[in-house]
C-alpha cells in the first residue's frame, strides 16, 4: 500500500467506526452492499469528471471492462 491508499483505508475505517457507534448496539444489515454503494458512486463520478466523461478512459483508469462500467453507471443513474 502507498500513502494514498493508506489515507483512503483510514477514512473508510473511521467512517465505519462512526457508523457502528451511531447504530448504538443495533445489528447492522447488508453492510457490504451499503458500504460499496456509498463508495462506488462517488468513485465513478470523480473518475468520469477527471477523464471528461470518456467512458473508455474511465474504465481503463478503474481497471474494469467498459461494459461493466456502463452497467455500474446505469445502476447509479449516472447515464
Amino acid at each position: 500500500m502507498n500513502a494514498s491508499t493508506d489515507v483512503i483505508a483510514i477514512a473508510i475505517k473511521e467512517s465505519l467506526a462512526q457508523y457502528f457507534n451511531d447504530l448504538d448496539g443495533e445489528p447492522p444489515s447488508a453492510l457490504y452492499d451499503m458500504v460499496l454503494g456509498r463508495m462506488e458512486k462517488p468513485l465513478l463520478i470523480e473518475v468520469l469528471e477527471r477523464v471528461g466523461g470518456n467512458q473508455t478512459q474511465a474504465a481503463e483508469m478503474l481497471g474494469i471492462n467498459r461494459n461493466t462500467l456502463r452497467k455500474k453507471l446505469q445502476t447509479y443513474d449516472l447515464l
